[in-house]
């Protein structure tokens, strides 16, 4: 991390396989998180267990994936289980080079099958004399499932993060139709970090050809210096979501 800046990522990893899962690629993936150079990333559909894949995969790792990823790079990290099945389960992940003081996942899906989560964390930056709030999400398909989550966000942020700490909230919205905007600056004073820089929401969905607004970053008590989608050449094969990369000023 530059002084006072702190870059940060968001990114629905596809449980580790390409599109249409037709290969098992954490590996390619693990790489391209290294390039991006992130201090913290926020990642959605995170495996934490398949009995199944375990063994039809050769290269799948013999570690949780949120540990595989973070190997070397982010020594602290918090693995949300939040969808179990027969085989095992995924959810979402934090992973970041300074410490978590203390995270917490609450589920806020209304369907057993699905994977949809507020991952909250309080983080420790070095010499900033305070700490940062962090929310890694993963919405909902249907509008009137996020209308609910939403509305159990709020809850959080108003209960759990003082208004005069920084905070973060990012990843797969699922929320192409704009509801999140008017709530989050009325109510939260959240702003969007590439609609802040670029005046618009950043295409991320699907990756080789962007026309869905799904995955975002908003913030309140600090100061986004760049926001950009990385190199399309470099992500576009992997998962069906492009990241979105932001740098802010502490």
């Amino acid at each position: 991390m530059q002084e006072n800046q702190l870059r940060i990522l968001t990114y629905n990893l596809h449980k580790g396989f390409s599109v249409g899962n037709r290969h098992f690629i954490l590996h390619k993936i693990r790489d391209a998180l290294i390039e991006s150079d992130a201090d913290i990333m926020f990642l959605q559909e995170m495996q934490g267990q398949h009995t199944g894949h375990e063994q039809t995969h050769h290269n799948w790792p013999d570690i949780p994936h949120s540990e595989f990823l973070a190997h070397d790079r982010w020594p602290h990290f918090a693995y949300a289980k939040n969808v179990t099945y027969e085989a095992g389960h995924h959810g979402n992940a934090i992973l970041s080079k300074y410490g978590i003081q203390c995270w917490e996942n609450i589920n806020v899906s209304p369907f057993a099958w699905a994977s949809r989560s507020l991952l909250h964390g309080v983080i420790s930056l070095p010499n900033q004399g305070g700490d940062l709030h962090i929310i890694c999400i993963h919405l909902g398909l249907m509008a009137m499932e996020r209308r609910r989550q939403f509305k159990t966000l709020c809850t959080r942020i108003d209960e759990h993060v003082p208004h005069d700490a920084p905070l973060i909230v990012a990843g797969d919205f699922n929320d192409w139709t704009g509801q999140a905007e008017k709530l989050f600056s009325q109510h939260l004073n959240l702003k969007e970090a590439y609609r802040t820089l670029h005046h618009k929401h950043a295409k991320t969905y699907p990756a080789w050809l962007p026309v869905l607004k799904m995955d975002r970053i908003y913030y309140r008590g600090i100061e986004p210096v760049s926001c950009d989608r990385p190199n399309r050449k470099l992500w576009n094969n992997l998962s069906d979501h492009s990241p979105l990369v932001a740098t802010f000023q502490l």
